[in-house]
């Protein structure tokens, strides 16, 4: 009886002892962090509360305190970085690559803006680029990342209708409208066991159409307007649409079964005011505004010299000789403040805020520095009604250059999405409402 007590002891430990030397077929776990079209937006412009979300400092700190939680994350963007809108855009454009490169992203796509300004431009500048079907060798057809145990290999396709050399018949198209290459790659990439994202700039409906998706597990499509769209599975590939202006971080929790999605979680990290500064980036801040000060001295500089004449306004003190209670009224509401709230943040010499804090910044006749026009600061009289010395030298029978804008349109030249997101004209009138 002992006997076989004890052979029958052995056969147990022998038995353990095959199955702990299997290979295990757990499930892996992957946290993809995703953006996109950040526009140029390197801070948010602070104006209002419903504006005051995302930034290069605060994305920093967040992705700093996510990768502390999480070793097996990975960073991703689907380009459109750059915006080429503005005088004052390549200059931010640059201080925001050169932000984001600090942030160790694992890839990020390249869009049509962003080499608005050549490829050299964001070349200079270390991120992991990727452009699948870019014809020359200046961008990576693809990035493969490993993270916990988990391959994945990230692809992205610039729309060949959209390339300006296809627009100019003696210049050869920048990039390839053959599927065919991309399609064998991610088949590839599928075969040696990679988890698969495409990143696009198309709408859902639109790349469906261009090319199967077949052995795409992660797409990335065409960014909504600052909020994040909710995600979809088409078969087994996983949509995702990333929301605008670097006001917000998508995140989603994979579950993988091989190389396949198993299940998914998804959030969307917004990033508010109480998101603090990460503090490394200072010294790359106080830089920047150097430069936007440096720069706005050049151009008051010839704005100074190229100025002729009289100036078409007429300011606010000569106004209040005629209209004294709508002075009175204005003289108590946040328009009369509007100059000094930029000197207390250090952007009284930025232009993007400048040109809605003053009456009629970059205009002929225009505000351009105190000490050449100090009667033009702040949001006065004739940044709504327009330039008003023609009515002041008629005596009032000269119409003011927006006479007939209704009081909404007046508004919309400021108040914008962009910057006044929570923006209603019926609770903000009162506060300012004068006149007739």
């Amino acid at each position: 009886m002992n006997l076989t007590r004890s052979v029958f002891a052995v056969l147990l430990l022998l038995l353990a002892a095959c199955v702990s030397s299997q290979p295990r077929s757990g499930a892996q776990h992957v946290t993809l962090i995703y953006s996109g079209n950040m526009n140029g937006e390197l801070e948010p412009c602070g104006c209002s509360e419903g504006g005051d979300f995302g930034g290069v400092k605060r994305r920093a700190t967040q992705l700093a305190s996510l990768r502390q939680d999480n070793t097996a994350l990975v960073v991703i963007s689907t380009g459109g970085l750059v915006a080429h809108e503005s005088t004052q855009d390549r200059l931010r454009s640059e201080y925001l690559l050169k932000g984001l490169a600090t942030m160790n992203y694992d890839a990020v796509a390249v869009q049509w803006q962003d080499v608005a300004f050549g490829t050299q431009f964001i070349s200079a500048v270390p991120l992991p680029w990727v452009a699948s079907n870019w014809q020359a060798g200046e961008f990576a057809k693809a990035r493969i990342i490993e993270r916990a145990g988990v391959l994945l290999e990230f692809f992205s396709w610039l729309d060949p209708e959209q390339d300006p050399a296809a627009k100019m018949q003696a210049t050869a198209a920048k990039v390839s409208a053959d599927t065919h290459g991309l399609l064998e790659s991610l088949k590839a990439a599928k075969s040696a066991g990679r988890v698969t994202l495409l990143s696009t700039a198309y709408p859902l409906e639109q790349i469906k159409n261009i090319l199967p998706l077949t052995d795409v597990d992660v797409l990335l499509i065409q960014s909504a307007h600052e909020v994040y769209g909710e995600p979809q599975q088409l078969g087994g590939t996983l949509v995702l649409q990333p929301g605008s202006r670097g006001m917000r971080l998508g995140r989603v929790d994979l579950e993988l079964a091989g190389n396949h999605i198993k299940t998914f979680k998804h959030e969307v990290i917004p990033l508010p005011k109480s998101v603090p500064d990460a503090a490394y980036l200072s010294a790359w801040y106080d830089e920047y505004n150097s430069r936007v000060k440096e720069e706005y001295l050049k151009r008051s500089a010839i704005r100074k010299a190229l100025r002729s004449g009289d100036s078409p306004y007429a300011g606010a003190d000569v106004c209040a000789q005629c209209h004294q209670s709508a002075h009175q009224i204005w003289l108590g509401s946040e328009h009369a403040k509007a100059f000094g709230d930029l000197e207390a943040v250090g952007k009284s010499f930025d232009p993007d805020c400048i040109k809605c804090h003053t009456v009629g910044f970059e205009r002929d006749g225009g505000f351009i520095d105190l000490a050449m026009s100090g009667n033009l600061v702040n949001v006065q009289c004739e940044n709504c009604h327009g330039a008003g010395q023609a009515h002041v030298a008629a005596g009032g029978t000269q119409p003011l250059g927006n006479k007939g804008w209704a009081p909404q349109q007046m508004c919309a030249q400021c108040h914008v999405d962009s910057h006044s997101p929570d923006f209603n004209f019926e609770r903000y009138w009162p506060k300012i409402t004068h006149g007739k």
